[in-house]
């Protein structure tokens, strides 16, 4: 197949791939390609880089499959590095193409316009897979190969450097029929030993993790033989609908749940990487008698010791384990159940008036709608654990713990899913890191309600100071007028400043058909009864 130049065929290989919008910067170094996705797909046009890959990110997440991000060479690339970490950390699959000098100078040195010393290997550090288009005959199959190599297992963005005058050149294209990759599969014997130990089992728990969200219907009928609970990651939520009775959640390091955990007897481990925030840095006692699934080897064992580690795809070992599963004793069923309740009344009760937005929030919403989350309090306390998931694919956040990404996520969802509404929750000073996406939001208009809750500063480490030490440094910052802010970039505005107001505003938020901007006035709502500090060490404290 010809092409007349590479913009035509990067359309092609997005349409393969079902991708239908795309997220980036126009420049001298990819005008090409920005022309011909804007002409035949939907191009958004992001106010920076790093926004673009976490928007793609997400628009992938969101539909559970691939999103591709367009960037400029040198400093446009490098600033789409933070992002393309956050894809790395979480094994999201982004197709992250940037462009690069002419070919006849690469690597020359020369000072070149947007060049950059190495900035394919600054690109594999931060991908999964990184390469150059040497020439116009493979742009195709590179570009396949990257988006091959950021849909398997375990994931990750793919990164694609391609000089400016082969994007202009004529390409010939020659489809390629591919391989499937082989999936590792446990042995028999394998098999046979986890499955003993698990119809052995009489008070039984999972913990499901990222891994585990393309195993639903496996996790779902696991529950139901044995009668176990579910614990999940942040990233496994929804795995199994969080209204389900056997479904504790995100709550492993509550009183309650580790409780539960030290009397259960059998734990199944499924695609969870044990985060150290989801452990008390590593600190959570697990049972002895574990059974870790993941299709990827390195994670097996490799922070809690397991007695059965089943290298494999998480839906195909769960269905060949099921046949094993034994009903769980008397009282175990009804005593998770009890714990689900307790841990979510606990955190319910210590949020204080945040609550009431909470309740809101979920009230508001269809069953299936995204929640994008920045890392903030809100987040961090109850968007990651009470506010209830039902699909993975509505569960959009930056696992690897950066600030500043939750607009550019939503951004990318609400495009995704232009059939239901995104609701982002973000604070003022992840915001601030991106205010320019205010300005995609007014000019896309999605159907997306921006949540901002305004303490004018960070008060994740705000709290942290007030408790461990005697001043405070860094954290108390200048924030904007909102609702002059919302105005200027011709976006709605409605605020809360007390728990009767949530319901209505953000009820009225959410059925609007484009973009709405909130503000939670926390200064006039009122504190949380027990203030926020994430689960971090900090030594001699």
């Amino acid at each position: 197949m010809r092409y007349d130049n590479g913009g035509e065929l990067l359309v092609a290989v997005l349409r393969e791939l079902g991708i239908d919008t795309v997220f980036g910067i126009v420049s001298v170094h990819n005008l090409p390609l920005v022309e011909a996705v804007d002409r035949e797909l939907r191009f958004v046009p992001v106010r920076h880089e790093a926004s673009a890959v976490n928007a793609a990110d997400a628009y992938g997440r969101a539909r559970g499959t691939i999103g591709c991000a367009l960037t400029s060479t040198g400093t446009g690339a490098g600033n789409a590095a933070g992002s393309l970490i956050e894809a790395l950390s979480a094994g999201t699959s982004v197709l992250h193409v940037t462009g690069q000098v002419e070919s006849g100078f690469l690597g020359s040195g020369r000072g070149f316009i947007h060049e950059t010393k190495d900035q394919l290997g600054m690109l594999t550090a931060v991908s999964t897979y990184a390469a150059t288009v040497t020439g116009a005959d493979t742009a195709g199959r590179v570009l396949r190969d990257a988006a091959r190599a950021a849909l398997t297992a375990p994931g990750g963005p793919a990164s694609v450097e391609w000089p400016i005058d082969l994007q202009y050149a004529a390409q010939t294209d020659t489809p390629a029929e591919s391989a499937e990759p082989a999936v590792p599969a446990p042995t028999d014997g394998e098999l046979a030993a986890a499955g003993a130990l698990l119809a052995s089992a009489r008070r039984p728990l999972v913990w499901a993790g990222g891994g585990a969200v393309r195993a639903r219907a496996e996790l779902t009928g696991l529950l139901a033989a044995s009668g176990a609970g579910l614990i999940t990651s942040n990233s496994g939520r929804g795995s199994v609908p969080e209204d389900h009775p056997q479904v504790v959640g995100n709550f492993a390091t509550t009183p309650a749940g580790r409780a539960l955990l030290a009397d259960a007897d059998v734990l199944i481990g499924v695609g969870s990487h044990f985060r150290s925030n989801e452990t008390a840095d590593y600190g959570l006692a697990l049972p002895a008698a574990h059974i870790q699934i993941d299709v990827d080897a390195a994670s097996l064992g490799r922070v809690y010791p397991v007695e059965h580690a089943l290298h494999g795809d998480a839906a195909a070992v769960l269905a060949r384990l099921l046949p094993y599963a034994r009903a769980a004793e008397a009282g175990w069923t009804d005593r998770v159940a009890a714990v689900r309740a307790e841990v979510r009344a606990a955190l319910h009760d210590s949020i204080g008036p945040q609550a009431a937005i909470c309740d809101a929030i979920r009230a508001a919403l269809p069953r299936e709608a995204v929640v994008a989350r920045d890392v903030t309090i809100p987040s961090s306390s109850w968007g990651n654990r009470l506010l209830e998931m039902y699909d993975p694919r509505d569960n959009v956040f930056p696992r690897g713990g950066g600030i500043g990404q939750g607009l550019g996520m939503g951004i990318g969802a609400a495009l995704a899913r232009p059939g239901s509404p995104t609701v982002v929750l973000a604070g003022d000073g992840g915001l601030a890191v991106h205010l320019g996406e205010l300005l995609t939001l007014a000019q896309e208009r999605p159907r997306l309600t921006l949540i901002v809750f305004n303490d004018g500063g960070y008060g994740v480490l705000r709290n942290m100071q007030d408790r461990y030490g005697d001043r405070r440094s860094g954290v108390d910052l200048v924030t904007p007028d909102f609702e002059q802010l919302a105005r200027a970039c011709g976006l709605p505005y409605l605020r809360i400043a007390a728990e009767e107001h949530s319901l209505p505003v953000v009820t009225a938020a959410v059925a609007s058909d484009g973009p709405t901007l909130v503000e939670v006035d926390l200064t006039a709502l009122g504190p949380m009864k027990n203030p926020f500090t994430p689960p971090v060490k900090i030594p001699g404290a």
